[in-house]
């Protein structure tokens, strides 16, 4: 048996590398990236045991990604361009005094991702606070994005395996519509029905979607995705939802279990607050580091903007997120007790301040570009004045529901254990206060589907024991 060779040896602890291919098959692809970084090798299939070149050097602050289209390299890259610009270079020369621009940067399109197939390139990103999908024709340099009949939706390209095709496979779903899978003709852009997830008794016609805009303290417009059934006479109960981090968007798409809420009268909403990038790039910026602090303000004008429209009030409105969302909820529990009848704070990164400052803990140094440098006074007093733990005061407080994994590597389970015992110390209410341990789950709950709807059930159960008070 050979021995391994090493090929390569990352020792910024800080990056992750990825190993993938390119579409065509023709080159493997070496992604070394933090969240906010990226440095790319690649190497012909073909020979595998050469030497890794090197696209182009790690820039802090630069991402791009790279296909191979014909005779070029196609990528995207932020460099100077926030929401992502279209580039290509032949295969013999990356210089960049060889790059040519194929689209531009665009402030309101979003490119996230690339797909390179024989005769056309597929683009995925963001326009009007939705995912969008764009064809692009090298030959004609001609662009279209995809158009898609309802108010809310979420698009993506599927798992396509073939290079030398004019037909793809994308996905297509929306807070009415389950998940769908289409073919998509990349000459006629025409696109047919392969598969839609069976709903057993689910009636789309019975429920309504709305999109909403909630205006900030600043000014800025924040995005509602609203589900309701219809015949629904507010103000009734509401559920509102948020993520808000990592640049990591909250998509409006379909859950069947939702539909245990609607059925009894509740309203679902999502608040596309930022530090998502749901409008953008800018919209993950104006959410992180020293700007964090829109993201609460941000969930908290959403509540306000439901009430004052008569979707809900205070009495009926209930909250929940999971991990960095549970952090915005108990954010907003702090600054606004009041505004909320019910929250569900799942495995919550609460205890910022403590976490950020012990760089032992996995992922600790690589989260300083999301949430900054302790070490940095600035930085920490800022994460101080809004770190959930560090900011409990003496107050009346919602009816609350927290959740941890004694498994879970990202948010260990003693925070949310930390944070609900300092609480119960200083809230000045008879509110229940709950805290569920999961002996056997890890961040994301409990495995399995039925250990998964058991968990669901405790946080719909809660929720709605609560707002019938």
């Amino acid at each position: 048996q050979q021995e391994s060779v090493l090929t390569y040896e990352e020792t910024d602890e800080s990056f992750f590398i990825y190993l993938n291919k390119t579409q065509s098959g023709n080159y493997l692809v070496a992604t070394i990236s933090t969240h906010l970084t990226t440095e790319i090798h690649y190497l012909s299939a073909s020979t595998p045991e050469a030497s890794w070149t090197c696209f182009a050097p790690r820039v802090k602050g630069v991402n791009y990604e790279l296909e191979h289209h014909q005779d070029f390299f196609v990528f995207l890259s932020n460099e100077n361009a926030p929401n992502f610009r279209l580039l290509s270079t032949p295969l013999d020369n990356t210089a960049r005094s060889a790059w040519q621009e194929l689209l531009p940067h665009h402030q309101d399109i979003y490119l996230k991702h690339i797909y390179a197939f024989s005769g056309h390139l597929v683009l995925a990103g963001r326009k009007d606070g939705f995912t969008q999908l764009w064809v692009h024709n090298p030959k004609t340099q001609n662009t279209q994005m995809l158009q898609w009949s309802e108010p809310l939706y979420t698009v993506s390209v599927g798992n396509n395996r073939l290079y030398n095709t004019d037909k793809i496979l994308i996905g297509f779903q929306s807070m009415l519509t389950p998940h769908c899978v289409f073919e998509l003709d990349l000459n006629t852009l025409t696109t047919t029905l392969i598969k839609r997830n069976p709903v057993l008794h689910y009636h789309a016609d019975d429920y309504k979607t709305e999109r909403l805009w909630a205006t900030a303290k600043d000014g800025t417009q924040i995005p509602i995705s609203l589900l309701y059934k219809k015949g629904l006479v507010g103000p009734a109960p509401l559920l509102l939802y948020a993520y808000g981090a990592y640049g990591s968007s909250y998509e409006p798409e379909f859950n069947s279990n939702r539909l245990a809420l609607l059925d009894r009268g509740m309203v679902f909403a999502i608040a596309h607050v930022r530090g998502g990038a749901e409008m953008g790039w800018h919209w993950y910026e104006q959410g992180k580091v020293l700007n964090k602090k829109n993201t609460f303000t941000d969930f908290i004008d959403c509540a306000e903007y439901l009430i004052k429209n008569g979707y809900t009030e205070k009495e009926r409105l209930a909250a929940m997120g999971l991990s960095a969302g549970g952090l915005l909820m108990g954010a907003v529990t702090t600054m606004r007790p009041d505004l909320y009848k019910a929250v569900v704070a799942k495995v919550p990164f609460v205890d910022v301040v403590n976490t950020m400052l012990d760089p032992s803990i996995p992922l600790v140094t690589i989260e300083y570009e999301e949430w900054g440098n302790p070490e940095d006074k600035v930085e920490f007093d800022y994460m101080k004045s809004y770190s959930p733990y560090d900011t409990i005061k003496e107050d009346a407080y919602p009816h609350l529901l927290v959740t941890g994994g004694l498994n879970d590597p990202r948010v260990p389970y003693w925070e949310p254990a930390k944070w609900v015992a300092k609480l119960r110390r200083h809230k000045k209410d008879n509110t229940v206060l709950l805290l569920k341990t999961y002996m056997e789950a890890g961040h994301l709950g409990s495995s399995g589907r039925y250990g998964q709807l058991r968990d669901v059930a405790l946080e719909y159960a809660f929720i709605l024991t609560a707002l019938e008070e």
